[in-house]
């Protein structure tokens, strides 16, 4: 070939691979190892949405890349070629024009390189994608990246999720589950009921159109399609789901990249409209939550880039945007609202990752007011995370945190024990937290086999189990952590994921779920705090909106109850201040409780009877019109445990055995049982 031929030839193939790399139909084949680049010229963006925020003016470069088997995947560009760059990965799948985001990374591993984790299926295509967010001329460069498929995933199925690492085979199963085939159009991060009768659905997003599947009395499911108007920002980062206008029908808060979207029902649930301002937000995760506690739930939204945001509601459709107060600082990725200090109202916990990675705790004083308070409660944590999972391990009565790593670089996972005084402890060593190697985005509290003590399902997709002694053991799991509900009402919690259910096959233990409805508190009684007592000890949930990273799970409170055949009580803390409370419930069933309704639970006249001293030391005493001799009454602590319950045979009560705390003495005077609290 002469020299010039060979100079043509030379262009041609480099402008060649120029455009094979520009577009999704053009994405150039990707191998399993190191990878060149080429320079980013494209200007095609993925469709529907991309997986994180846009600028406008971004070029893309396009690879595409089909695993073998089921496996956990990474994409990754730490390497040393690539020193000075700031990268960012998208990974897709689907088809072009209509792309699903499966996994993303950006500033990953304590520089500004990027590893983008995820559950690959065998034989789907996944299209890699680069761009210039972060602009300058450096960042159109040819970007060298690694693709690794782990070891083949035989743990019986594969799965989806925006980032991670993998269970797999390394680790028994111990909680099994039944795959089930459920199609549906677009992203399906979301599990939660949308026509009202307290049976868990699934809901699919796409563009503007909302699938749900509706769950039936016999486990089955039918489907309905509806068109919200001109959604201007998908789900592609989290979505959240509650009544925002008090109607009876669940909304849908969507965070997108770019903003977010509030999607409302309408007042019998057969239509949905759109609602969203022009406000610039990096949306990570989304709540619904009652802020001001006014009785309406409100919409919170964590900003990557900025002071997070929330939007007030005022009941009618309408919202009132806030910023700041509730995580000043950048890096905010994992919100979740829980009652850390037993106080009856919710407190917000912000796993941080990127430019500010430290986390916060904000403390609620009950009217609205928070202070960041962390670092002297002992639980300002380091380590890039993207969710924690907040629950009593332990049965103590009070919330404890496992903290998922996203990033080792500068630590791993934790577990902190609530010490009941405002603090905590950091008890990973021995654990069996702090021993999963793997990392990962999502994770989720839950009784996954309904012993009585709180499982979860995270660092890597993989299911701990609650030994009952603050250790874990791993289980290995089929699905990346999707959303969880009870899709056919047996009383365990199944998954759903990538058009999959995954019923769980577990059997043998009692239970117990539990679906609020508020009066004075907003509709859902998100915020409310239910504890359960049996022989087996106090249980504790708190009602949230949306847990994890990205999805929605169910808003029913699920009890494993082991082999106790009775239930002593339930408990209800409202976060208006109500309580009811429910006593010898059935067990293996699904109430339905609503806030003021225990009717036999009444005031007490300040004239019948009084309790004095209070607070009291060794014994308690009776003045006041009523003679309590020959009643019967009940005595329960401050999380509702019932700790003692007789007839009266004198106006006095002998407490000397029981230790510090408040009390509530519950007297049945006329078949109405009166109460009054008192302290010792």
């Amino acid at each position: 070939m002469k020299p010039n031929q060979l100079l043509t030839f030379i262009m041609l193939a480099m402008s060649s691979l120029a455009q094979a790399q520009e577009s999704c139909t053009n994405a150039l084949a990707a191998v399993e190892g190191i990878n060149d680049g080429a320079t980013i010229t494209g200007n095609e963006i993925p469709l529907p949405n991309h997986c994180m925020a846009l600028q406008g003016a971004e070029l893309f470069s396009w690879y595409s890349f089909t695993a073998t088997y089921d496996t956990i995947m990474t994409v990754s560009t730490h390497l040393a070629s690539n020193a000075g760059l700031d990268t960012r990965i998208s990974v897709f799948s689907g088809t072009c024009g209509n792309l699903l985001c499966e996994g993303f990374g950006d500033d990953t591993g304590g520089n500004f390189l990027s590893d983008a984790i995820f559950q690959a299926i065998a034989g789907t295509t996944y299209y890699i994608v680069f761009d210039t967010y972060w602009g300058g001329a450096i960042n159109t460069s040819p970007v060298e990246f690694e693709v690794y498929q782990g070891e083949p995933d035989n743990s019986g199925g594969g799965g989806g999720g925006g980032g991670g690492g993998g269970g797999g085979s390394d680790y028994p199963t111990i909680v099994t589950f039944d795959a089930q085939t459920l199609t549906g159009d677009g992203f399906s991060e979301c599990i939660v009921d949308m026509n009202n009768d307290h049976l868990d659905d699934v809901v699919f997003v796409s563009g503007n159109n909302i699938t749900i599947r509706y769950q039936q009395n016999d486990a089955s499911f039918t489907s309905a399609t509806f068109n919200a108007g001109n959604v201007t920002n998908s789900p592609s980062w989290s979505i959240a789901a509650g009544d925002l206008d008090n109607n009876g029908y669940n909304d849908l808060l969507y965070g997108g990249g770019s903003g977010a979207s509030i999607i409302m029902a309408n007042d019998d649930g057969t239509g949905y409209s759109h609602y969203s301002d022009n406000e610039y937000i990096f949306s990570q995760r989304t709540n619904m939550i009652d802020i001001n506690n006014d009785g309406i739930l409100d919409a919170y939204v964590c900003h990557d880039v900025d002071a997070n945001v929330y939007y007030l509601s005022d009941g009618n459709g309408g919202f009132t945007y806030h910023q700041g107060g509730l995580g000043e600082n950048a890096g905010n990725y994992g919100s979740v609202w829980v009652d850390y200090d037993n106080d009856c109202d919710m407190d917000l916990f912000i796993a941080k990752c990127g430019s500010d990675n430290i986390d916060q705790l904000h403390r609620n004083d009950g009217n609205g007011n928070f202070t960041s308070i962390a670092p002297a409660a002992g639980i300002n944590d380091g380590t890039e995370s993207w969710s924690s999972a907040w629950a009593d391990y332990d049965n103590d009565g009070d919330m404890d945190a496992v903290i998922g790593a996203s990033s080792t670089w500068n630590g791993s996972h934790k577990f902190y024990l609530n010490n009941g005084d405002g603090t905590f402890t950091n008890i990973t060593e021995g654990s069996g937290i702090g021993e999963i190697p793997t990392t990962g985005i999502e994770n989720f509290p839950g009784d996954f086999n309904n012993d009585g003590y709180v499982d979860m399902i995270g660092l890597g997709s993989v299911i701990m189990i609650n030994n009952g002694d603050m250790t874990f053991t791993p289980s290995a799991s089929p699905f990346y952590a999707g959303p969880a509900g009870d899709l056919n009402h047996d009383g365990y919690l199944d998954f759903f994921e990538n058009g999959t259910i995954y019923y769980n096959t577990m059997e043998g233990n009692n239970w117990l779920i539990v679906s609020t409805v508020g009066t004075e508190s907003n509709k859902n009684g998100i915020g409310a705090r239910i504890t359960v007592n049996s022989a087996m000890g106090s249980q504790i949930r708190d009602v949230r909106s949306a847990q994890a990273f990205s999805p929605m799970q169910t808003l029913n409170a699920h009890f494993g109850l082991a082999q106790d055949t009775e239930i002593e009580s339930i408990r209800v803390c409202w976060p208006s201040g109500i309580e009811d409370v429910i006593y010898n419930p059935s067990i293996n069933t699904h109430l339905t409780i609503v806030e003021g309704s225990t009717s036999n639970v009444a005031e007490v006249s300040t004239t019948e009877w009084l309790i004095y001293p209070n607070p009291a030391a060794d014994r308690i005493q009776f003045k006041g019109e009523r003679s309590l001799n020959g009643l019967n009454y009940r005595l329960t602590d401050s999380t509702g445990r019932l700790v003692a319950q007789d007839r009266f045979v004198a106006q006095e009560l002998n407490i000397a055995n029981l230790p510090v705390g408040l009390y509530t003495l519950s007297v049945e005077i006329e078949g109405v049982w009166q109460h009054q609290t008192f302290s010792k």
